[in-house]
């Protein structure tokens, strides 16, 4: 006789700071892809510009974050039992695309310059993208105290670290310009924040595809937590797993759990609790799992 379970674990309600947090940094960033767009095309700077398209991805990286938070309360209905948190997926995906075709202009006309250097603005790139290390270091700090709990907000820490590196690097090829008047530079400085696009963005269109076809994600070890619950005492096997993403920072698993033919249903039920509280450490919420005695399910496969 086989014994169903279905438990949701809720622990994302999110702090109100987190959500300013995001606030904050959307405008902020957003602000200073225009300040970089003026400035890029008045003094003819490809790394000005290049940064912008990055900083444009991260804006738009910040506001995925956000909407995949404030879905994570979307309710289910009739016909979307999990609500409408997948979109967070779905959007994920759109963008990658989108950023990866809007940077192949971007290279294009960055070898364009480097064939034929245009005179730029040493102190201007190096000013514009002060702004921008200041600007990307003060979002980061919004996120560093929260960045451990929860996969999104880490994220977003993280992007607006490499932004501040970027513009830090940005304002290193401004000042060497300024007193070498190596123009060239400047676009050698822009396909390094292309490749830097292309790195981040193939990683988010990977993950994102993966995630789209209800894959397992990629922070989660299927072995490992197989061999978690193995070790369980009353677990004779574990078998039928999927796990895969509800959305960009929540996850799914169902289960069959074999246990032996005399077990009793007050240990199944403390077995089952046990393996809850182990899945929900590796970021599981939504948990589903079937008992089946061993002599039962051992008819028909093998669990040796």
């Amino acid at each position: 006789m086989s014994n169903h379970s279905h438990h949701h674990h809720e622990h994302h309600h999110q702090p109100n700071n987190i959500n300013t947090a995001f606030i904050i940094g959307i405008i902020l960033n957003m602000a200073f892809v225009i300040v970089e767009v003026v400035a890029g095309f008045n003094y003819h700077s490809m790394a000005l510009l290049s940064d912008a398209g990055h900083n444009l991805a991260d804006v738009g990286s910040l506001a995925l974050s956000l909407i995949a938070i404030l879905l994570m309360k979307s309710k289910s209905t009739k016909k979307y039992t999990y609500g409408y948190k997948k979109t967070s997926v779905l959007i994920a995906l759109v963008n990658s695309v989108l950023l990866l075709i809007s940077i192949g202009a971007i290279a294009v006309e960055a070898f364009h310059q480097i064939i034929h250097p245009q005179n730029v603005s040493g102190k201007m790139i190096s000013i514009v993208a002060t702004m921008g290390l200041i600007i990307n270091a003060a979002s980061a700090f919004l996120f560093f105290k929260n960045k451990e709990h929860d996969l999104n907000v880490k994220g977003a820490y993280l992007h607006l670290l490499a932004d501040a590196l970027v513009s830090l690097s940005i304002i290193i090829a401004g000042i060497i310009i300024y007193y070498t008047n190596w123009f060239w530079l400047d676009s050698i400085m822009s396909l390094v924040v292309v490749a830097v696009i292309i790195y981040s963005t193939f990683t988010l269109l990977k993950d994102s595809v993966r995630l789209s076809l209800d894959g397992v994600p990629t922070q989660i070890d299927i072995d490992e937590i197989k061999q978690k619950i193995n070790a369980i005492n009353g677990v004779v096997n574990i078998h039928h797993i999927h796990i895969w993403a509800i959305s960009t920072s929540q996850n799914a698993l169902t289960a069959h759990i074999v246990v032996a033919q005399n077990s009793i249903y007050a240990n199944e039920l403390k077995m089952k609790k046990e393996i809850k509280h182990i899945l929900q450490h590796q970021n599981i919420q939504h948990i589903t799992l079937e008992i089946e005695k061993e002599n039962d399910i051992c008819k028909n496969e093998n669990c040796s």
